[in-house]
């Protein structure tokens, strides 16, 4: 039986999920700890947000400077929506794409890419280029932040903008 979502996603299961998103390798005991569960009970929240789908998976987080890839860029693409499949071809075969994101307003499609070099991100820019109109910004610095629980007003229903 699969847990609805919103009954997961009580306090302690935003715990869970904020403990998980700092640190996925954390054993059940330390996460029961930090949460004030016991090992098989925080197991089993766990296996139910997976069940609910709230968990989809967990994924090593690599350095790629480390790997070779000194460059991270994103690379913004504008055009016209008869190449949008086109492109969305060419995006899924190429090289050192860490994220492709289709986006609304002016341009088409987001990708951030990791390369060696500026040379392979002038590559990159050129393939997409045939497209539409590809432009690049490398990127100095960076940060993320994990998924909390969203804003809720008074009467606990989602705030509306």
């Amino acid at each position: 039986m699969t847990s609805k979502p919103e009954r997961l996603l009580d306090q302690i299961g935003w715990r869970i999920l904020t403990a998980f998103q700092e640190n996925a390798r954390m054993s059940f005991s330390d996460l029961g700890r930090r949460v004030g569960l016991s090992a098989p009970a925080v197991a089993d929240r766990v296996r139910r947000m997976e069940d609910a789908g709230i968990i989809t998976g967990y994924r090593v987080a690599l350095a790629p400077e480390k790997l070779g890839y000194s460059i991270i860029a994103v690379i913004r693409v504008s055009a016209p929506e008869e190449n949008c499949a086109r492109l969305g071809t060419l995006v899924r075969g190429l090289s050192g794409v860490l994220e492709s994101n289709r986006v609304t307003g002016t341009d088409r499609l987001v990708v951030k890419v990791a390369v060696p070099s500026v040379a392979h991100l002038d590559n990159i820019v050129n393939q997409l280029s045939r497209y539409g109109t590809a432009t690049a910004a490398i990127v100095l610095s960076s940060r993320s932040n994990a998924l909390g629980r969203p804003m809720e007003a008074r009467d606990g229903r989602p705030r509306k903008n």
